[in-house]
């Protein structure tokens, strides 16, 4: 009981710290969830940037054909563990060996922008969009980064070359009478990227889309279904009004 106990507690306070701290989360780009070039751009930075550690063993490969793939793309640019098209989104990296060397296994990221979502701050794709966004470099952590969107965070900047290098200007603002440091809302580039700070956002959002997508790849098909079961629901119920006052129109 007293291990269970314990167990309780420890994921609470971990949860408590995954949540708590950090910026306001920015607000994710909708419209890159209707893009088929955003999904599948999305889809190679996930297989390039994301698959080497990260896996999304609820996901099928053959699946990406939704997106517009064809399996001989998918095959060619986004298959690096396996050769069977109809196979997980596994990694080839061993699990202990993956907590051995980064202090704890690289989470499945297959409902990733579902698990995230924060009713205080945002949705799951806003928590993505700003987390890729927010790292800077951080010479006393193990990693070499930090981010502002998840502090202390685990994980290095695997975008870095496409972002380059950032420092968050910060501000001294008094609070309930002392003086504190708040994040600006301004950068300065110490080293540029690959990419120009517009590029890099849309890479971004980009990627947060399939990661959107993959979490859910019905969720277009059922908004869709929703509407139609909407508007069936509101004809029926004017007919059943219409009926139910021809029925009773000579009863007194």
């Amino acid at each position: 009981m007293k291990k269970i106990i314990a167990s309780l507690l420890t994921a609470l306070s971990l949860s408590a710290f995954a949540a708590g701290g950090g910026v306001a989360w920015d607000r994710f780009p909708p419209e890159k969830m209707s893009d088929m070039a955003s999904l599948q751009n999305g889809a190679k930075l996930f297989a390039n940037y994301c698959l080497n550690c990260h896996a999304a063993a609820f996901h099928r490969f053959n699946r990406l054909r939704e997106i517009g793939l064809t399996e001989a793309q998918i095959k060619d640019n986004l298959m690096f563990t396996t050769e069977k098209v109809g196979e997980t989104m596994k990694v080839a990296m061993d699990a202990k060996e993956a907590k051995e060397w980064f202090g704890a296994t690289p989470p499945d990221l297959t409902l990733v922008a579902r698990s995230r979502a924060d009713g205080a701050k945002g949705s799951g794709a806003d928590y993505l969009y700003t987390l890729w966004r927010s790292y800077y470099r951080d010479e006393t952590k193990a990693t070499g980064w930090d981010n502002l969107a998840f502090p202390s965070i685990g994980m290095p900047h695997v975008l870095w070359e496409l972002q380059g290098e950032r420092k968050p200007i910060f501000e001294e603002r008094e609070s309930h009478g002392h003086k504190e440091k708040v994040f600006s809302g301004r950068w300065e580039v110490v080293k540029p990227g690959l990419m120009t700070a517009q590029q890099y956002d849309s890479a971004v959002g980009d990627l947060v889309a399939y990661l959107k997508w993959m979490a859910e790849p019905q969720a277009a098909q059922r908004f869709n279904l929703g509407v139609w079961v909407l508007v069936f629901l509101g004809v029926f119920a004017l007919f059943a009004w219409r009926l139910n006052a021809a029925y009773w129109k000579d009863v007194k």
